[in-house]
């Protein structure tokens, strides 16, 4: 499995994002930071299971690692993925920081301190507005779920700390796991033809779920089901959706982008036949979920300027 394949797809799931911030707040800063672009993870660090990748708190020290621009970006401004729109690269170049927070300040003003040095090593310059977005309603089929709450067989149920870690572990050609240290898992074994790649996760709350999947379908997935908690579930995503997906970050991989498995009926009716995210379509449908079409005014972060090199540390 390609060290792009993992930097498109490793995370379907484990990627951070809430609601949209609403009023303005004093500029915090970092008492200093070291910022410099990441490089990519190589099979070595992967099989270790030591990858820097993710954020960890430790005190008033951030260490952030291997986090390309976009997942930066959405820690900063508290949003989503599709709430964000700027250059193509934030998708695909990563970067590690590492920084110490003033005396006093707490985790949750990260945030804002991460969005200051953005605007100061970046140059960062952005403004908001909110457009009608077309999306996809993630509902309950009449028939009901099939999904399968997660349970903790005994251990004690953990909390997010403000850390999320990831770690990515396995064997070259072989199943690949990542985890960010908070019972969120994801396991994706290749299928025996190599037409598919069966994602396995535990612990996962759908809101998350959604987050990961809507670039494989073209459009954000909004939770509707109403259900709360973790569950475990698995999904197959089809070799042509995932390059699809890949084509649309920027990894090039051509190959069609088109109907991955499912039939029409599992189709939203305004998704085309030819559309790419069918095989998504078609395992959310063997969950007892569907996706219904929907258009609904999003508040928007629109990046106006933003260097992919940051300044001198």
């Amino acid at each position: 499995m390609s060290q792009r394949f993992l930097s498109a797809v490793a995370c379907v799931a484990l990627t951070a994002g809430a609601s949209f911030a609403q009023e303005a707040k004093p500029r915090l800063e970092f008492e200093v930071a070291s910022v410099k672009v990441a490089e990519l993870p190589t099979p070595a660090m992967i099989q270790s299971g030591k990858l820097h990748a993710g954020i960890k708190f430790d005190n008033a020290r951030v260490d952030i690692g291997l986090t390309a621009m976009l997942g930066l970006l959405q820690k900063a401004f508290d949003v989503k993925q599709y709430q964000i729109t700027g250059p193509d690269w934030m998708l695909t170049t990563p970067y590690d920081i590492v920084a110490k927070m003033p005396e006093g300040s707490t985790k949750e003003q990260m945030p804002q301190m991460l969005l200051a040095l953005l605007e100061d090593r970046f140059g960062l310059k952005y403004h908001r507005e909110k457009k009608d977005q077309s999306v996809f309603a993630l509902v309950v089929d009449k028939a009901g779920t099939k999904l399968v709450p997660y349970k903790a067989e005994g251990e004690a149920d953990s909390k997010v700390t403000g850390s999320n870690e990831l770690a990515i572990s396995g064997k070259a050609g072989g199943p690949q796991t990542v985890s960010d240290g908070t019972g969120l898992q994801q396991t994706m074994t290749p299928s025996a033809d190599g037409k598919s790649i069966h994602i396995a996760f535990t612990k996962v709350p759908l809101s998350t779920l959604c987050d990961g999947l809507f670039r494989f379908v073209g459009r954000p997935i909004v939770d509707l089901t109403g259900l709360k908690g973790d569950y475990n579930a698995a999904l197959d995503i089809s070799m042509a959706d995932i390059m699809a997906m890949q084509k649309q970050l920027g990894f090039g991989g051509g190959g069609p982008g088109g109907a991955g498995g499912g039939g029409a009926d599992a189709r939203p009716a305004d998704m085309a036949s030819d559309s790419f995210g069918n095989s998504v379509v078609e395992s959310l449908k063997n969950l007892g979920l569907k996706l219904e079409s929907r258009k609904t005014p999003v508040d928007m972060i629109v990046i106006d300027k933003l260097e992919k090199n940051p300044t001198a540390n």
